[in-house]
């Protein structure tokens, strides 16, 4: 994954890399990523344009619920829609990479086995557990 790196000019030091901030909009997207319905919609949009009532029925998820995780993962460039007739057809915007980027993610997750799901800080145990106000 290539990654934008902004420089600071500084004159006792030279170029300063702003790591942080050039790592953000990656950051940004592995968040997008990060919501299990999410990726359930994702898996479904590869294999073709679905309407919101098609995902809500394959993924028992409310209407609401739905809308809102297209809505996201549109604001983030991940899907697309287009109008057919009332309703909306979605589409992931950019296939490839995504399912580049989505396989790569099994891979690791093949060789890493169930660490991550098992992270106290965020696998499946820390997002059951109520967050302190």
């Amino acid at each position: 994954m290539t990654m934008r790196v902004q420089v600071q000019e500084s004159v006792e030091t030279g170029p300063a890399v702003n790591e942080a901030r050039a790592l953000s909009p990656a950051a940004s997207l592995f968040h997008s990523l990060s919501d299990p319905a999410r990726l359930a919609i994702l898996r479904h949009l590869a294999a073709g344009e679905h309407r919101v009532v098609d995902l809500t029925a394959h993924l028992g998820l409310a209407q609401s619920t739905v809308s809102a995780h297209l809505a996201c993962l549109r604001d983030c460039g991940l899907v697309t829609s287009r109008p057919q007739g009332r309703a909306s057809m979605f589409s992931l915007a950019t296939e490839p990479n995504l399912m580049e980027l989505l396989g790569a993610a099994e891979r690791l997750l093949a060789e890493t086995g169930d660490a991550v799901d098992l992270c106290p800080t965020y696998g499946s145990t820390a997002r059951r557990r109520p967050r302190a106000e």
